[in-house]
């Protein structure tokens, strides 16, 4: 069972860790990674309780796996999602077929005009199925999942990278390349 404090404490993760880390003074590195030491220190210099057995729990506990530990634990990053400049260091990979997009029932009429973007974020999210796809699109509104030929957009060109969790990623994808579901 995740514990309000840990949900508050993973929110304030994604914000310094994946929008905003000079909100606490935090430095990231250019592949977004920060001394688990600093960010401790700084947490708790601004309010917001963080020792390394929580930070731990949280990183191992996350059902979307949104953060992950270097392999001596001396460091942490997001997964994916920044709205800042970050090289992840991920190599393109071959996508499957396809992927699929969950949005709200709002956002349909101008993804039909101008496909999908990445926003305010790096990158467009993708799932590899459908259910993970609809619980993303339930976070914004009535969800609706779309369909992204992958494959397509592969041998048109187009890159896909696979985050540490399983989102898969990539700039942005064409109105030819997404199916809509019966209305």
């Amino acid at each position: 069972m995740v514990k309000p404090d840990s949900v508050r404490t993973s929110k304030f993760l994604s914000l310094v860790l994946r929008h905003k880390p000079e909100e606490i003074g935090l430095v990231l590195d250019g592949n977004g990674w920060a001394s688990v030491e600093e960010l401790i220190r700084l947490a708790n210099g601004h309010g917001t309780r963080l020792t390394k057995d929580l930070l731990e729990q949280i990183v191992a506990e996350n059902d979307k796996q949104r953060f992950a530990l270097s392999d001596d634990g001396e460091r942490i990053r997001a997964s994916q999602g920044h709205s800042i400049e970050v090289d992840l260091a991920l190599s393109p990979v071959q996508p499957p077929a396809v992927l699929y997009h969950g949005t709200a029932s709002r956002f349909v009429e101008s993804i039909r005009a101008g496909g999908l973007h990445s926003a305010n974020r790096r990158h467009v999210h993708l799932s590899a199925d459908v259910a993970t796809a609809t619980k993303v699109g339930q976070r914004h509104g009535k969800p609706v999942v779309l369909v992204v030929k992958a494959g397509g957009m592969a041998a048109a060109g187009h890159l896909f990278f696979l985050s540490a969790n399983g989102v898969w990623l990539t700039e942005r994808v064409p109105v030819e390349f997404i199916d809509y579901p019966a209305e």
